[in-house]
């Protein structure tokens, strides 16, 4: 099966065989399109920010077409939920596809991040403690998911680095004052979290995506971006603040020399290990348990137990 995750900051493609519920990557890839981009300010996607994305959808259908998957599914998150254009953005991926992208709801997004991030927990060298609280955070939304074998409550919250950095850290870097302000946004998402999912049950906190993973290959030391190193590594409460007041002191081209740092992450870094240091600080949790598989993940193993 191919699985297509468009999101706010990144559109990633996995193309992926199952038998007896193991997942074998066949072809695992991601572009920093940055589709989301201003989207916060102007409700809609701009014309470069279409251009990239469909640039990038030409090469993922290239490669759909020599690996001939039996399901393609194309899921399409935060950004695409709030803009006005939509039509422009559904008709591009129809017409390179050949299928209309899912454009999902919050809920859905929190669901299927919770089943991609759970279904590998037994191969971790130290496996997280039920219930699992499970936070996706990407470029214009954070989820929330709190469960054990599935998920029993999730919220979608809108901060994102993405989000975060354009509408507060816009300084290089950012002031004291543009972070408190983006603490504050990130804050009152945490509050309104804790009203739709009882956190306070969460034993073991397990983290996804692009700004916790580079967060922990920060944190680890690393070199170079090491996606086995980083997967099922655990970081503690203390480390990811150490690393997060460091990023939002760097400026953008101190941050642009950190071995780890995908070039597309570089403008919002900051504001992305910011909002799992003020998870962290507010759970109480004291270390994420870091996870390589997310909701790309789960919507290809969603698409084979419910094709349709």
């Amino acid at each position: 099966m191919a699985a297509i995750d468009c999101g706010t900051n990144s559109i990633r493609l996995l193309i992926a065989d199952i038998e007896n519920e193991k997942l074998t990557d066949v072809v695992r890839t991601m572009v920093i399109v940055r589709l989301g981009e201003n989207v916060d300010k102007t409700g809609e996607f701009s014309k470069a920010a279409l251009t990239r994305t469909f640039v990038a959808i030409d090469t993922y259908a290239e490669l759909i077409a020599q690996h001939k998957p039996e399901l393609v599914r194309f899921v399409a998150t935060s950004a695409s939920r709030d803009v006005s254009n939509r039509g422009e953005f559904v008709a591009g991926i129809k017409a390179r596809l050949g299928i209309e992208p899912d454009i999902i709801s919050g809920d859905e997004e929190a669901e299927l991040s919770f089943l991609g991030a759970t279904a590998d927990l037994l191969n971790f060298a130290q496996a997280p403690t039920a219930p699992y609280l499970v936070i996706d955070i990407g470029g214009g939304s954070t989820e929330f998911v709190l469960g054990t074998s599935k998920p029993t409550a999730a919220i979608s919250t809108n901060v994102g680095c993405v989000r975060m950095t354009e509408r507060h850290l816009v300084s290089d870097p950012p002031t004291i004052e543009q972070i408190a302000a983006a603490t504050a946004d990130i804050d009152a998402a945490i509050d309104q979290a804790y009203l739709a999912v009882p956190i306070a049950e969460a034993k073991s906190l397990i983290g996804l995506a692009g700004s916790v993973t580079t967060v922990a290959a920060l944190a680890l030391g690393l070199t170079e971006y090491d996606s086995e190193a980083i997967h099922g590594s655990c970081i503690s409460t203390k480390e990811v603040h150490r690393v997060t007041s460091e990023l939002l002191t760097m400026t953008r081209a101190q941050r642009a020399t950190l071995g780890p740092m995908h070039e597309g992450r570089i403008d919002v870094i900051g504001s992305g290990a910011l909002v799992l240091d003020r998870i962290m600080a507010r759970t109480g949790l004291l270390q994420v348990v870091v996870s390589e598989r997310d909701i790309l993940d789960g919507i290809a193993r969603a698409l084979v137990s419910n094709p349709s």
